[in-house]
């Protein structure tokens, strides 16, 4: 934290500790039963703030402004139970959840400006990898279009273009995250939870063309990476809430397999999205396309039986073959390092290890 507001700190001290960390989250993945790790984004305050330095033209609000939320932040959901958002404030102190860090907004026109915290990322990784010998690694990268919910812009005052020089600049960074020798994963919510907030007052074929618009985004920064490198990840907020005004996961399916990633990764444990499955039996799966189901939820710290995990990987190879399923986690179990994580360190590793024992079930009963 004081790293990202500017106090000094000992620099040499951070940079080891943060391999250190990388290392540690590696090796507990392993232990865990993971087959893909990560490097758990431990170098960044959140899965979008980050990119303020890394990016032109994104500085932090006038003032140092630490506690503005992002644009159009409330859920209609939590906004239909306001007894609900009032034990939420009570639990976070009165106070917002991105309090700690400064928000960054567009400034200035947007090129990516600084590779030294992606190459630290990568080296990092790529040290904890050698340690471990993982089956696969992957890093994460926000999309354009999340960035203009979290990133809003004072600059451009046009979406669109604020869209598509993005996309020009995460191109860099998507490329070298691809040539380091990692599956690049696109966090994409703006395809889900941007429905239900940011662009709460549009209607559902209005929100589908921005998905398409940023879709599109998304193609254009990674023409240069081939698809079977790349996933795309899905969700609709990773928070514990009603999400009774989610839009549907068959509802924008046919747009999300537009983009490039050949892999796609979507929530399926949220209690909301879990009978999801059944909707798409009624949708023509491009052949190629590789479903990764969220098996476990990464809001609640119930660890679900691995019996369980089985039967949700098996409604998916039910689908499309056991050869093009992929079990993942609903989101991440942590979204703001300022924010008191949803679920605790040991059950986090322990819903990780059920997943991978639900997904070797899986695999002795689809591969008899």
């Amino acid at each position: 934290m004081a790293h990202e507001v500017g106090e000094t700190v000992d620099e040499a001290a951070f940079k080891a500790k943060l391999a250190a960390a990388v290392r540690d989250v590696v090796h507990k993945q392993i232990a865990a039963g993971i087959d893909s790790v990560c490097d758990g984004e431990q170098s960044k305050i959140s899965y979008t703030f980050y990119v303020r330095h890394r990016l032109s033209g994104i500085g932090a609000a006038a003032g140092t402004d630490h506690s503005a939320p992002p644009q159009t932040a409330a859920h209609r959901d939590i906004l239909d139970h306001p007894d609900f958002m009032e034990r939420l404030r009570a639990q976070r102190g009165g106070t917002s959840w991105f309090a700690a860090a400064a928000v960054p907004y567009c400034t200035g026109p947007v090129r990516y400006e600084n590779r030294a915290p992606v190459e630290a990322d990568i080296a990092n990784l790529k040290s904890a990898v050698a340690a471990e010998h993982p089956v696969e690694a992957f890093m994460n990268a926000a999309s354009p279009g999340v960035l203009t919910k979290f990133v809003p812009d004072r600059f451009y005052n046009n979406e669109d273009a604020y869209v598509e020089a993005l996309a020009e600049a995460l191109k860099e960074e998507y490329e070298a995250i691809h040539q380091a020798g990692f599956i690049l994963q696109i966090d994409a919510p703006d395809l889900g939870s941007a429905r239900h907030n940011q662009y709460q007052h549009l209607s559902d074929d209005e929100f589908l063309k921005i998905a398409e618009r940023n879709i599109a985004a998304v193609n254009h920064a990674t023409r240069n990476i081939p698809r079977e490198a790349m996933r795309l990840h899905i969700c609709w907020g990773n928070y514990e809430g009603p999400h009774t005004h989610d839009i549907p996961l068959a509802k924008v399916f046919d747009v999300a397999i537009k983009a490039r990633p050949q892999a796609i990764l979507f929530e399926a444990a949220n209690p909301r999205h879990a009978h999801e499955w059944e909707e798409l039996r009624e949708k023509k799966i491009p052949d190629d396309l590789i479903l990764m189901p969220g098996c476990i939820d990464s809001t609640t710290n119930f660890v679900e039986h691995p019996k369980l995990v089985a039967q949700r990987i098996e409604n998916y190879a039910r689908l499309v073959g056991r050869e093009r399923v992929v079990a993942g986690t609903d989101c991440g179990f942590a979204t703001f390092a300022a924010q008191q994580n949803m679920v605790v360190p040991s059950i986090a590793w322990a819903k990780l290890a059920a997943l991978a024992e639900g997904a070797r079930i899986a695999s002795d009963r689809l591969w008899r």
